[in-house]
């Protein structure tokens, strides 16, 4: 039997649950009890594998409320966490021989842009005289409009 993507499985749990911060519930005036971290993870993994709105997240599955799993994100990602379990992915997956560089992308979202790169060089011209822009060009009897031209108003306007 096929298991949805987002349960979250005992194996992963094990990679996951020690990288999360632990919140120590206030002793006086404790409030609402906090939803499981598994939950909320199983409910992150469920808006991001269907493309859900947070808001939409339907409160049968047992994630509590969108806005709580999207808070949950955001405090994890505050914290670090989805760093280091990329590194701890990556460090499993490179332990097992199982990652395949030739298939591998870098972008922005993993190696940092620095901000000291050099500028780029202005293009230079192709022509010795840039030749007149064709899309702006100013006129002297007014708009090109035919609707807004003097002659268009002239025979229009009452007298």
């Amino acid at each position: 039997m096929a298991v949805a993507p987002w349960i979250v499985t005992d194996e992963l749990w094990e990679l996951v649950g020690p990288l999360l911060p632990k919140k120590e519930r206030r002793f006086r005036y404790p409030g609402r009890k906090r939803l499981p971290d598994r939950e909320a993870l199983q409910g992150i993994l469920f808006v991001l594998h269907t493309g859900i709105a947070w808001q939409h997240v339907p409160g049968e599955l047992g994630f509590g409320s969108g806005v709580t799993c999207w808070r949950r994100l955001d405090e994890w990602q505050r914290a670090g966490v989805w760093q280091e379990l990329h590194a701890v992915l990556l460090a499993r997956l490179r332990a097992a021989g199982e990652l395949e560089w030739s298939r591998a992308i870098a972008d922005s979202s993993q190696v940092q842009a620095k901000k000291g790169a050099p500028r780029r060089a202005r293009a230079r011209w192709t022509e010795a005289v840039p030749a007149p822009n064709t899309t702006s060009s100013s006129t002297d009897a007014g708009s090109r409009s035919p609707s807004l031209s003097r002659a268009a108003t002239a025979t229009t306007s009452p007298s």
